[in-house]
């Protein structure tokens, strides 16, 4: 490795004054820099729910792994096997597309399926920012529709895990129509009598958040997560002013109403089994 790249690690003194060493020649593979603190730990130490031991940063939390963590290993998935048609044609997109789920080992931006979360069976479906930074397309409003119908149909509850840029600008007005067909589906649910919950996590933007994302009957996200419409510097530029650091960080959003509370990932499967069980499968 080349040493134009060096790596720092952070040393606590007696007197409590940090120091950063240069560790060199150190392959990408044996250590990760938190992006919060910029402190590094070993791969083979990152906790199994990616949350940061220094300072409680919230990482990535890959989705299929997300989804046998919170059901302890009995998650099902459906639709596995959905892809797009490409008929808008976009330059490059399906090469891209392609070249995404060699990479990722996932088909599209979300997983499905139904599981048990404690004692109770819900339908849940996690986004995967990994993947076109979980935009919203054809296929990932085709697999929510089906998650929310197929709940419906069976009387359970639905758990989202929602992480989204928004809608895929390569489905043109297809990626937008999904807003309105996911979240009629959220209304059937709804309808019927059945319990949603949504939680948040980093990033939760665009018409993803305009539409299924926030109606939850109950949301929650994670720290630090970032949930808004328009991103930050859009907002900036429109209205001529800068805006906080804060701006549009969960604490912030809970702050103003828009959240029913902020759960860390060490409490969420004691939180929804709570949820779950108050509501037994129902509002």
């Amino acid at each position: 490795m080349s040493k134009l790249f060096r790596r720092y690690r952070s040393v606590t003194l007696p007197s409590g004054r940090e120091i950063n060493q240069r560790i060199d020649n150190i392959p990408d593979n044996i250590v990760e820099r938190c992006p919060s603190c910029h402190r590094y730990v070993l791969q083979s130490q990152i906790p199994e729910t990616y949350v940061c031991g220094h300072c409680g940063y919230h990482g990535v939390f890959p989705s299929k792994e997300r989804a046998n963590w919170i059901t302890q290993g009995n998650f099902e998935e459906m639709d596995a096997d959905l892809l797009p048609d490409f008929e808008q044609e976009f330059p490059g997109y399906e090469e891209k597309h392609q070249a995404l789920r060699e990479d990722t080992g996932l088909n599209e931006a979300i997983i499905t399926g139904f599981g048990k979360i404690g004692q109770q069976s819900v339908g849940l479906g996690v986004m995967a920012n990994a993947f076109m930074m979980g935009s919203m397309g054809t296929v990932v409003g085709e697999k929510l529709t089906r998650l929310f119908d197929q709940a419906t149909e069976h009387q359970l509850p639905v758990v989202l895990y929602i992480a989204s840029g928004g809608a895929r600008m390569q489905e043109s007005i297809l990626s937008l129509m999904q807003m309105a067909k996911v979240s009629q589906a959220v209304e059937r649910h709804h309808q019927a009598g059945l319990f949603y919950c949504s939680i948040l996590t980093n990033p939760t933007t665009g018409g993803v958040t305009a539409s299924f994302a926030m109606q939850g009957d109950v949301i929650l996200a994670e720290p630090g997560a970032t949930i808004g419409f328009a991103g930050k510097r859009v907002i900036e530029q429109t209205i001529n002013r800068q805006l906080p650091d804060q701006f549009q960080q969960a604490e912030t959003v809970l702050e103003h109403g828009f959240l029913d509370a902020i759960i860390a990932r060490d409490k969420q499967f004691a939180t929804l089994q709570f949820l779950l069980a108050t509501h037994q499968g129902k509002r």
